[in-house]
């Protein structure tokens, strides 16, 4: 078969999955042999979300009549599909080649390969058609630019309320002066997790009311702390895609359908929060408020956000401690080029972070390490990673290839993040994929391959945040969020 786009073995081949190649090596390859030729012309890429917020990847690629110009169409198809998923974006506009352009508006149709992705983006984050533009000079791609909204103040004063929604659980706290609020004992004024069951219930009043119920908790523990106090603030994570304040891609509101009436009546649902409150009232996607929290604890910036659970979640604070209003939604970033790579069942691309950095990535590798479990559903999921823990626990070699091989992934995925993500000193690592012994050798197998393979970003620091805050830091960061 003729090879266009070079793939590249990696020098630490994963024991369970020897045709894994790495994105970074195949995009470091591309551009050292394009710029090796000779004859390298630009590609700058801008991709635009809402409010005119731009951000900007700029690369080489080969021009059109280079014998190996048909190496550009993977190479720019792989790449934007990555800005997208970390940027968000409804246009983008394209310095280079006028084929790859007509390429990706072809692939970003309604009968193209990203489809999923067109949809995702276009329609129902940005209500606004996926468009593909032209630019035949340099100075007609737009500058990066992401707006003020992205700033984040640690240093106000007065009472405000932060929260956290999950899939089970809402949390809230209180917090005064920048910080958890504490009674003498030390122990938090109000930092509680309130079950509920949100993503099957078809009922918006049922979200509204049980957002609204911890709010009104927190207010009521403050007035009794300090008679006459008032909320100033109101700051909440949820996971999920948030655009100015709306809701579009949310899986807790899931029940509420058909996508006419989730735009009528879940979209705005935080906005009318506001309205009743009538304060200042910010929600973020919980994988920035993560790092948010990570941030504060650290005292530092530039934090990446990993967590493994269900999926792949990931955020980013900037190395002034803000919020810069990118999606991080990894879990749909290619990290695998291999194209016999596993597919993503929900957007139906392969090779994308949510295969190999959640419960599903240890699903995919238990029967190809030679565990056998006859008595777990294949999609029971955490009780299969709760197994394979326990294997793990119990000395089994082939539970340890499994977090051997998951090290090896994601030393190549780190060192591509940090392709894309120019500043980051630590990176923060949570849910249950990493616990336990298993975590501890996925990790040290990475930092190994970043030590050796990949030295200029040796100097990163892995950060598992601790008990207490992964209970109330959360929360407690998401309070931080409006701007007053």
């Amino acid at each position: 078969m003729q090879e266009q786009f070079r793939l590249i073995a990696p020098k630490t081949v994963p024991v369970l999955d020897p045709d894994f190649r790495p994105a970074i090596l195949a995009n470091r390859a591309f551009v050292q042999e394009v710029k090796a030729s000779g004859t390298a012309i630009p590609l700058l890429i801008a991709v635009e979300r809402d409010q005119n917020r731009v951000s900007r990847y700029d690369t080489v690629c080969f021009p059109p009549e280079h014998p190996r110009a048909a190496a550009n169409y993977f190479y720019v198809e792989r790449l934007v599909k990555f800005l997208l998923w970390q940027f968000g974006g409804w246009k983008v506009t394209i310095h280079g080649p006028a084929e790859l352009v007509r390429y990706l508006q072809a692939c970003y149709s309604d009968t193209g390969i990203r489809a999923f992705d067109a949809q995702f983006w276009g329609d129902y984050t940005y209500e606004r058609t996926m468009t593909f533009v032209h630019a035949p000079m340099p100075q007609d791609v737009p500058a990066a630019y992401d707006g003020d909204s992205a700033a984040v103040r640690l240093d106000w004063k007065g009472w405000r309320v932060g929260f956290d929604l999950g899939a089970s659980d809402r949390k809230v706290a209180v917090v005064k002066d920048g910080r958890l609020a504490l009674k003498a004992d030390g122990e938090p004024l109000l930092s509680e997790e309130y079950v509920w069951d949100p993503k099957p219930q078809s009922d918006i009043r049922y979200h509204y009311e049980n957002i609204n119920w911890i709010l009104k908790e927190a207010e009521r523990v403050i007035q009794q702390a300090e008679p006459g106090a008032k909320v100033q603030a109101i700051g909440g994570s949820s996971a999920g895609v948030y655009v100015n304040g709306r809701a579009r891609n949310v899986s807790m509101f899931r029940g509420i359908t058909p996508r006419e009436r989730f735009d009528a009546e879940a979209a705005p649902i935080f906005q009318n929060l506001q309205a009743e409150w009538g304060i200042p009232f910010r929600v973020e996607n919980d994988g920035d408020v993560t790092a948010l929290a990570g941030a504060i604890s650290l005292n530092d910036g530039a934090v990446l956000g990993l967590a493994m659970g269900s999926s792949l979640a990931g955020g980013y604070v900037d190395d002034q401690k803000a919020i810069k209003g990118w999606m991080n939604e990894l879990a749909f970033a290619p990290v695998d080029y291999n194209p016999a790579a596993a597919v993503d069942e929900w957007s139906r691309d392969f090779g994308v972070g949510a295969n190999y950095f959640s419960q599903q990535a240890v699903g995919r590798l238990i029967p190809v390490a030679g565990i056998d479990m006859p008595d777990i559903a294949p999609d029971a999921l955490p009780l299969r990673l709760k197994r394979v823990q326990e294997l793990m626990s119990a000395g089994d070699e082939r539970a340890r290839k499994i977090y051997e091989t998951l090290g090896v992934y994601f030393g190549y995925a780190l060192a591509n993040y940090c392709e894309f993500y120019h500043d980051v000193r630590h990176v923060e690592v949570l849910g249950r994929v990493v616990s336990g012994e298993g975590g501890a050798i996925l990790l040290r197998t990475a930092k190994s391959i970043i030590d050796a393979e990949f030295p200029e970003y040796s100097a990163i620091q892995f950060y598992e945040p601790d008990e207490r805050e992964k209970r109330h830091g959360q929360a407690a960061a998401a309070a931080s969020l409006p701007l007053t």
